[in-house]
């Protein structure tokens, strides 16, 4: 579950009273440019073809299908959330700006991604993790099914994962960004059912600070379950794209295709499956 909550704002006067959740939302954890590039390299590399359609999963904002569309006047994108809200928002900041002939091939759905809504896509993507939210088999299955379904002849369906030594733990993890400090909490992890409470939350230079502007309750899936849930789905194969480290251990942001690796405090996963 997400939950759009009431963010505690420290400061009366702060910058943190002036700032809009969804905007630094953005800021802090996509990163478009670089998903689509994985995208066109590994669907180029699997069918010789460049995608055109996509289906942006558990959406949000929509920024991902805004940069999308806007990167070719063929393409074309379907953006699904449960969120009305939060599709509301993405539709007045990001899709309206780009322009008409971007809003115009851009649709947004407010629906539950398991009810297998919209049209079928040559890459059906949930970013950010977001499908950890669906905390059951019965539940990662009968999506990854719905996904399944709906992507077209010759198309991926690609998830964004995360893991790690770390992501059990409770704390905090703060990191630098342009003009603020982009902090991730887990409250708590449990180990009889692999769920965890996390935060996220933005901190200014003038002491402000927007806590929990963000919460989730998550089921953290290892990549086993993962996998077996989408063959049990009908996906006939699957590659692992691993983030690489640098000497500090933090993600760079290149990823290559491996079949084994050492456990690290932290990893980042693309799994990149096909019928």
């Amino acid at each position: 579950m997400v939950e759009e909550g009431n963010p505690d704002t420290i400061a009366a006067d702060g910058q943190a009273m002036n700032i809009d959740r969804h905007e630094f939302y953005q800021k802090a954890v996509q990163y478009p440019a670089s998903d689509i590039d994985i995208f066109l390299e590994v669907y180029q590399k699997e069918y010789g073809r460049e995608p055109l359609v996509i289906r942006e999963d558990f959406c949000g904002t929509a920024l991902l299908s805004t940069i999308w569309v806007s990167g070719d006047r063929a393409r074309r994108a379907i953006a699904i959330d449960i969120d009305q809200e939060t599709l509301d928002w993405g539709l007045a900041h990001n899709i309206q700006p780009a322009g008409s002939d971007v809003e115009g091939r851009i649709e947004l759905i407010q629906a539950d991604v398991l009810e297998g809504e919209g049209p079928p896509a040559d890459i059906i993507c949930a970013m950010n993790f977001s499908f950890n939210i669906l905390d059951t088999r019965e539940k990662l299955l009968r999506y990854f099914t719905a996904a399944r379904q709906s992507v077209a002849d010759g198309g991926l369906f690609i998830l964004e994962m995360f893991g790690g030594t770390e992501a059990i733990v409770a704390g905090i993890e703060d990191r630098e960004k342009e003009g603020f400090t982009y902090r991730w909490e887990t409250e708590w992890f449990d180990p009889i059912t692999n769920t965890a409470r996390c935060h996220i939350g933005f901190l200014f230079p003038d002491g402000s600070s927007m806590e929990r502007a963000f919460s989730y309750d998550w089921r953290l899936w290892s990549l086993p379950e993962v996998t077996d849930l989408l063959r049990d789905a009908g996906f006939g194969s699957w590659r692992i794209f691993w983030e690489e480290v640098d000497d500090d251990g933090a993600g760079t942001g290149e990823y290559r295709e491996t079949t084994g690796e050492e456990n690290q405090e932290t990893w980042i996963v693309y799994i990149v499956a096909k019928v």
